[in-house]
């Protein structure tokens, strides 16, 4: 434990003479000529001669804590009340039903995914980001796994890859008071009649740069299997990701050169960006991970699930050992009227 005014430590020397001071002064009183109104009252304290020294002894250790509580004092905790949030954004375009990876890449996907879950410490929310053409919310962050692996089951492929926009969804759900437009990035701000009653959305929040990954509280895990056909910019995404420090985990499924005889004349769409998707993991502070088989995959979210734990932090608990300091001093005085009538 370490101490912001570790000054304040020594005042604690002053609790032993305090004690002595106690006992000087139950050998100072002797034994004065007290009147009772009930020889109940005298048979109850002959009966019970150690309740007398209670209510001094709590006393005492309410000024040990508070003492110690005057040093500013730090612990490293997990605080119960430290949010963190995971955004989960999984591809859902039609290059994940290839099956060069078995059963098909979207099986293997939500399996992992599910898996992934499963290993999270319960006090993480997860939300759920799926992508293809655009990106919505499939899951809000929650605590409820069930809800959770029930979106993963519930997806729909389409057409497209807009990995930027699933970023900036993500980053949407984790800084909701920054204002952040996907549709106004998107086409630009649009001017919209409105009514007297209506409330005018609120502009984008200026924020200030802070160091990429410095930001402890959320992070992005990011599974894509192709490159990015429409949407914004995937790096000006993971600008907006690394300004704000959230870390960006990112897992390229499938091959880098694409399946073997992929259909419809979308072969190059089909091929993974790695140089991109390294670069977003760059950025942002993240790590990239390359999953070409199902197995791989399972792994990789293992290994991430593992990092992504809450982190305890050095914190001080003034607050806390004043608050208990003060809760004891109450408890003494609560007894010594209950017990005698005043405070002894």
């Amino acid at each position: 434990m370490k101490f912001l005014w570790p000054q304040y430590v020594w005042s604690m020397l002053a609790l032993p003479l305090l004690v002595a001071l106690y006992v000087w002064l139950l050998r100072r009183r002797g034994k004065p000529a007290l009147r009772y109104s009930s020889l109940q009252v005298v048979h109850e304290a002959s009966s019970r001669p150690w309740r007398r020294h209670v209510p001094p002894a709590v006393l005492f250790v309410a000024c040990a804590v508070l003492s110690l509580a005057a040093a500013r004092p730090l612990a490293t905790v997990t605080l119960p009340w430290a949010r963190t949030s995971i955004m989960l954004a999984m591809d859902v375009s039609l290059s994940m039903r290839v099956s060069d990876v078995k059963p098909t890449r979207l099986a293997a996907a939500q399996e992992a995914a599910k898996l992934f879950l499963h290993d999270l410490p319960k006090n993480i929310e997860v939300g759920l980001v799926t992508f293809a053409g655009s990106a919505q919310v499939a899951q809000a962050a929650t605590m409820d796994r069930e809800s959770l692996v029930s979106a993963i089951d519930a997806f729909q492929m389409q057409y497209g890859t807009a990995i930027g926009n699933a970023i900036v969804v993500c980053l949407a759900e984790l800084f909701p008071d920054d204002g952040i437009n996907l549709g106004d990035m998107t086409f630009g701000p649009r001017q919209k009649a409105r009514g007297r009653d209506e409330k005018q959305a609120a502009p984008a929040k200026e924020i200030k740069p802070v160091a990429p990954g410095s930001y402890g509280s959320a992070a992005i895990l990011l599974l894509s299997d192709g490159r990015r056909t429409t949407g914004v910019d995937t790096l000006e995404a993971a600008k907006m990701a690394a300004d704000r420090g959230v870390r960006i985990h990112v897992v390229g499924l499938g091959t880098v050169d694409g399946p073997v005889g992929a259909g419809d004349g979308l072969a190059i769409y089909m091929q993974l960006d790695e140089p991109t998707l390294r670069e977003v993991a760059r950025m942002t502070g993240g790590e990239y991970h390359h999953a070409g088989t199902a197995e791989e995959l399972r792994t990789v979210y293992q290994g991430l699930g593992s990092r992504l734990e809450v982190q305890t932090r050095e914190t001080e608990i003034t607050a806390l050992l004043a608050l208990t300091g003060a809760a004891l001093v109450l408890a003494a005085t609560a007894l010594s009227l209950l017990w005698y009538g005043r405070i002894a």
